[in-house]
């Protein structure tokens, strides 16, 4: 399938944590430890997104993505590193038989202040989509928020990916908010997207990654995760890159949430 990484914390090199440790995102990317049936390599582009400040001081998200494997692009070590940010996320990609192989294939995906990595499968995600964005318009309706999930929202697509089709429907969930604002709503528009698309498909691999330049959440369903939380920074990576003995390990069925000295693992269904 994939793999991903997210990192929140002192500002870093963005090109390092795609290179950091014997088992780097980029190692994993011809030499995954935990795939899971999902694949052998993942040789099918790969993508990093940086959160940076803007002259009004505000925060927005940059990306840089490429078709091509990982390790045969030069920016990675060239451009990337000469970059710096407290918050990434990055994603090596193993594409799904049938689906396109194509820059705008690659994760993550971005959108105001957020990004978005999914390491799985939908099984046929054309149809089981439909049906999920068709539910969530109906209660969309019911609260006032005519216009989301609409059908042709799904043709925003930026590929036609099961992964890019997700990412659309997951930023209406987000768009719908909560009164606690975006940290309570992110998690809860997660569950709902997973639960939704488990109900049609069981056995869908829905390994998500979130994150806002502040938080990171992910979903465990299927494939692998490990967490590693310090007082001072926040890393998820589908596979640890070191050998740290402070790396947890992520249980099937689970929804994460992580940040600098805070960690919770909840059910996510």
């Amino acid at each position: 399938m994939c793999r991903h990484l997210g990192y929140i914390g002192p500002p870093v090199r963005v090109g390092d944590m795609l290179t950091l440790g014997a088992h780097s995102l980029r190692a994993q990317a011809w030499a995954p430890r935990d795939m899971r049936r999902g694949g052998t390599i993942n040789a099918d582009g790969f993508g990093v997104a940086w959160w940076r400040e803007t002259e009004d001081d505000s925060v927005a998200v940059s990306r840089y993505r490429n078709a091509a494997p990982i390790w045969t692009d030069p920016a990675v070590d060239e451009v990337l590193p000469q970059l710096e940010s407290w918050a990434v996320l990055g994603a090596v990609r193993s594409a799904t038989v049938g689906m396109p192989v194509e820059r705008s294939a690659c994760a993550p995906f971005t959108r105001g202040r957020w990004a978005f990595s999914h390491n799985g499968v939908v099984p046929d995600w054309r149809d089981t989509l439909s049906a999920v964005a068709s539910e969530f318009a109906h209660t969309a309706v019911e609260l006032g928020a005519e216009g989301l999930f609409a059908p042709s929202r799904l043709l925003e697509a930026e590929s036609a990916t099961d992964t890019a089709t997700l990412w659309v429907i997951l930023c209406d969930l987000l768009a719908t908010g909560s009164p606690d604002g975006a940290w309570s709503a992110a998690p809860a528009a997660l569950k709902l997207l997973a639960g939704a698309v488990l109900d049609r498909v069981p056995d869908a691999r829905l390994n998500f990654l979130l994150c806002d330049g502040a938080q990171l959440w992910a979903t465990t369903c299927h494939h692998s995760l490990s967490v590693l939380v310090t007082d001072t920074f926040a890393i998820l990576s589908s596979e640890p890159f070191d050998d740290d003995p402070r790396w947890r390990s992520i249980p099937d069925r689970s929804l994460v949430t992580a940040r600098p000295g805070a960690l919770s693992v909840d059910a996510l269904l």
